[in-house]
């Protein structure tokens, strides 16, 4: 009987024990496979810092720094395989070539409604096909985000402060500064859900100084440069013929793209022209990889000035 109640007390307490210490192996395993997702993520970025590099030195070394999608850092790789199981993978994508949405802060020059850099936006958004913004929707949405970004609460004619953000459920306020992520263009008056998944590729944040890269910039953003007052896109014709000429070596310089037939007759403003370039300094990366069948994420923002590579902001998650 004694025997009994002590193999019962020894199981009572094996039990236990046996389940805490599973637990603390599982959790052991799942800190271990994530600081070892980590660690390939970090080494990915670090690769990819070294072909920013070098390929500045190399267009250093040619006497023409130019940056296009020929290059070795705008190829897509296919996925390296670990030795223990699962693969890495990553990209580099250019913000050069996107629009930066806080280039919409700022007033218009005396006679015009809008500044450069706002007409353009206005473009953008009716280049989009799914959905369809027409003219007067886009220049409602741009109107409200120059009232998001700008420090007074006066809304503009077609804009939106905060009278507009309190009738709503929850109710908030404009943020009156310039945005620290595109996502922040989801809380903006007009801009719905499938407005901002189709445009959200084509903006960045970073930085106020940012000048597209006419080399890498997608269709879309090339159909914005048209003259000023002229709220129209180029068409997709004139886009398309626009890719044509760029080709895989990509435009000499800026003034190759602006003398192209396209542009014919057509009248520029300085503004917009002096907000182009063809070399990168702002760069996206975007890693996977699967270590014990989990899959993680990293996004680094890389900036490249003057030979040298630096993370300004990291994001990771996993699945």
């Amino acid at each position: 009987m004694v025997t009994l109640l002590v193999f019962a007390i020894g199981m009572a307490l094996i039990v236990p024990m046996y389940s805490e210490y599973t637990l603390f192996l599982r959790r052991h395993a799942n800190s271990f496979a994530a600081e070892q997702a980590y660690a390939y993520l970090r080494g990915g970025e670090d690769l990819a810092a070294l072909l920013l590099r070098e390929d500045l030195l190399e267009d250093q070394g040619e006497g023409v720094v130019r940056d296009d999608l020929s290059e070795v850092w705008a190829q897509q790789l296919p996925p390296y395989a670990l030795d223990e199981g699962g693969w890495l993978t990553g990209r580099l994508e250019d913000l050069n070539g996107r629009f930066n949405i806080n280039s919409l802060a700022g007033q218009a020059p005396n006679q015009q409604r809008f500044t450069a850099q706002q007409e353009q936006f206005i473009r953008l958004l009716q280049t989009l096909e799914d959905p369809r913004v027409e003219e007067q929707d886009a220049i409602l949405i741009t109107e409200s985000i120059i009232d998001w970004l700008d420090a007074d609460s006066r809304p503009r004619n077609f804009g939106a402060e905060d009278d507009h953000y309190y009738d709503l459920t929850p109710s908030y306020r404009a943020a009156n500064r310039s945005m620290l992520s595109v996502s922040e263009l989801q809380a903006v008056a007009y801009v719905t859900p499938e407005i901002y998944s189709a445009v959200e590729p084509l903006l960045t944040v970073w930085t106020a100084d940012l000048k597209i890269n006419v080399n890498t910039a997608p269709v879309q953003v090339l159909r914005t440069l048209n003259s000023t007052n002229d709220y129209r896109p180029l068409s997709q014709q004139e886009g398309e013929s626009l890719l044509e000429l760029r080709g895989e070596e990509g435009f000499e310089n800026t003034q190759a793209l602006l003398d192209s037939p396209v542009f014919e007759g057509r009248e520029l403003s300085e503004e917009l022209r002096n907000s182009l370039a063809e070399r990168s300094q702002y760069f996206l990366f975007i890693a996977e990889v699967e270590v014990a069948d989990r899959i993680s994420r990293l996004y680094s923002v890389l900036h490249r000035q003057q030979g040298r590579v630096q993370a300004l902001v990291r994001a990771s998650g996993s699945l």
